[in-house]
């Protein structure tokens, strides 16, 4: 194995750096490398814009996070609060939330939650322009408070002060406070009666918001557990398979470019057209690497690492760092996988055997030599293994011996 990966990472820096087996000049090596990275760039670009060609699990559940939240929410105000937050009270404008949800399928393939379309739909209700105008009478309101309890913090501490003072026997011409201890503790009286009536207006307008026909409908539809759950198992499932989803896209992008970048080297290489075979051998890599990052990606957040994750979860219980030990062993096993199949399909050594010999080359580098050479005098490789049949001299690599055809690996026959 490990000579096959060596042999694999000599022919492919061979492959890069080689025209007709001739080595590249540095300008030319530039403009190589140059024109490599504008092409990964937009194959990245090209693989981010696919991956989100499917609607995602919020923009299939726009209304879940949201619910989620409330749902969870252990407070007496939650109702006011989700009012409070699902409301624009501070603009003019009167988004359609039914709309805005539904104009995430233009572009994607996917619907958006019949049920989030609906939620949408009784926020539109709610949100009228009365609702909107308590909802800013509310917060006014609880400006005024804030405003009343900083003024009494800091007309606290001047007044704690004074008293120190005055207990010190310290004259009020002397003061370095502006306000007496007298004046101190009406004003803050009279503050407290504000915040007091404040806050009765505030639970007031809020109770007026919460018994709107509109806002109750609104509510119930929340309170709904039946609605909920069916949103919630939504969510969960297109969460779990939406990684897989992502990678089948990317990969449906990615397989024309590498078929098409692997038909063409292959078919320079038989033509010996050198420039050809080198640019479609660097579009090959260059298309096969995001590839690969993404198989491993997805390995690590994919359905596979879902299963694998509760799995374990369910076996060992908190052990959870086993799942570590899980990936040492199986990205290696994929990454053996790989460089399997492209032996298999693009570094095919019995294939190249095949070719190179019929332009008389050396089996292992490539480079011309003369038919009756034995050793290769580019690389010493020794062209010839002896026929276990007819004990003649005969090429290495290829099927069938050139003096009596018979098969060279009768074990894989």
């Amino acid at each position: 194995m490990l000579n096959r990966i060596r042999l694999l990472f000599s022919q492919f820096f061979q492959n890069s750096q080689t025209i007709n087996n001739e080595p590249l000049n540095k300008v030319s090596l530039i403009v190589i490398i140059l024109v490599d990275i504008f092409i990964l760039i937009n194959v990245f670009t090209g693989l981010d814009h696919i991956s989100r060609w499917h609607l995602s699990p919020y923009q299939v559940y726009p209304c879940y996070s949201e619910w989620n939240t409330y749902k969870k929410q252990t407070t007496q105000d939650k109702d006011y609060e989700i009012i409070r937050n699902s409301l624009p009270y501070n603009t003019n404008t009167q988004p359609n939330f039914r709309q805005r949800y539904q104009q995430e399928e233009i572009g994607h393939l996917g619907k958006v939650s019949e049920i989030c379309l609906n939620y949408g739909q009784a926020k539109d209700k709610a949100n009228n322009a009365e609702n909107r105008q308590t909802l800013i009478a509310i917060n006014q309101t609880k400006d005024n408070i804030n405003k009343l309890a900083q003024a009494n913090l800091n007309i606290r501490n001047q007044y704690d002060s004074t008293l120190l003072e005055k207990i010190a026997g310290q004259s009020p011409g002397n003061s370095i406070n502006q306000v007496a201890a007298e004046k101190a503790k009406q004003e803050l009286d009279n503050n407290n009666r504000k915040i007091s009536t404040f806050k009765q207006q505030m639970v007031s307008l809020q109770s007026q918001l919460l018994t709107k026909p509109e806002i109750i409908d609104f509510l119930s539809f929340l309170k709904d557990e039946t609605k909920f759950t069916e949103v919630d198992k939504g969510y969960q499932k297109a969460s779990f398979w939406y990684p897989s989803l992502q990678l089948i896209f990317q990969s449906i992008f990615l397989l024309p470019l590498i078929i098409i970048a692997l038909l063409a080297y292959k078919f320079s290489q038989k033509k010996g057209y050198g420039v050809v075979a080198l640019i479609s051998w660097h579009l090959l890599v260059i298309f096969l690497i995001p590839l690969i990052l993404k198989i491993f990606q997805f390995l690590q957040i994919g359905a596979i690492a879902e299963f694998i994750f509760n799995l374990i979860n369910k076996i060992f219980g908190s052990l959870l760092f086993l799942i570590s030990y899980v990936y040492i062993f199986l990205i290696p096993l994929v990454g053996f996988g790989l460089i399997k199949l492209l032996q298999t399909f693009v570094f095919n050594t019995k294939s190249q055997a095949a070719k190179r010999v019929q332009k008389s080359q050396c089996i292992n580098c490539a480079k011309t030599i003369k038919t009756r050479d034995a050793h290769c005098p580019h690389c010493g490789y020794y062209q010839y293994v002896e026929c276990p049949n007819c004990h003649n001299l005969t090429y290495k690599k290829l099927p069938y011996c050139y003096h009596c055809g018979t098969d060279q690996n009768p074990s894989h026959s």
